[in-house]
């Protein structure tokens, strides 16, 4: 059994990220869903996007981070798209992490973004669709390829398709075939960190 803190996107916590959270929960793992927006949910990407903007991207990020403080060191992190920023964050720099998993966004492991060098010994996930105009076109797939390539447990899965929010069910975008492959992927993961 794993212990995971999983971060939902930028259109905040909404139903099919809770729904994902049950489903972790479902196979026997602890899920720990914490709403950095303090309820809000938007119908776009950009809106909350904008809502982010306005409270700081730092500012939510590091809030994400001191939610941490709360639990055992000894979790893996998760994080959908804005998401991904507290993840990873915790996962390279937080002692104990377990592993990483990072659906739809990756951040660069060196250079201006990066939080630092991959921690020796945190396996970690990476999920995204290969014509996502936001993974691949921004560049997320390019930081998700230095990680396999510079990590020993290291894996991007690409997904046949254009969506960002591929896998949340309870927006337009959702893509049940690729999520059951991603769950099943995840849900292996656990089984082993």
């Amino acid at each position: 059994m794993a212990e995971i803190l999983l971060f939902h996107h930028a259109q905040g916590l909404t139903p099919g990220v809770r729904a994902f959270a049950d489903d972790i929960r479902a196979a026997g793992h602890i899920v720990h869903t914490p709403d950095l927006f303090d309820g809000r949910t938007f119908d776009r990407i950009e809106k909350g996007l904008a809502y982010v903007g306005e409270i700081g991207f730092d500012a939510i990020r590091e809030h994400g981070v001191r939610l941490a403080d709360e639990l055992p060191p000894e979790l893996v992190y998760a994080g959908f798209s804005f998401g991904v920023l507290p993840a990873q964050k915790l996962a390279q720099t937080r002692p104990g992490a377990c592993g990483a998993l990072l659906f739809h966004s990756c951040l660069p492991i060196s250079g201006e973004w990066a939080f630092g060098p991959w921690p020796e010994g945190v396996p970690v996930q990476i999920h995204g669709m290969d014509n996502d105009p936001i993974f691949v076109g921004e560049g997320d797939i390019d930081a998700a390829r230095e990680i396999v390539a510079k990590v020993a447990d290291a894996e991007l899965f690409l997904y046949p398709g254009d969506q960002h929010y591929f896998a949340d069910s309870s927006l337009p975008t959702y893509d049940s075939d690729a999520t059951a492959l991603l769950t099943a992927r995840v849900l292996a993961f656990l089984e082993r960190v």
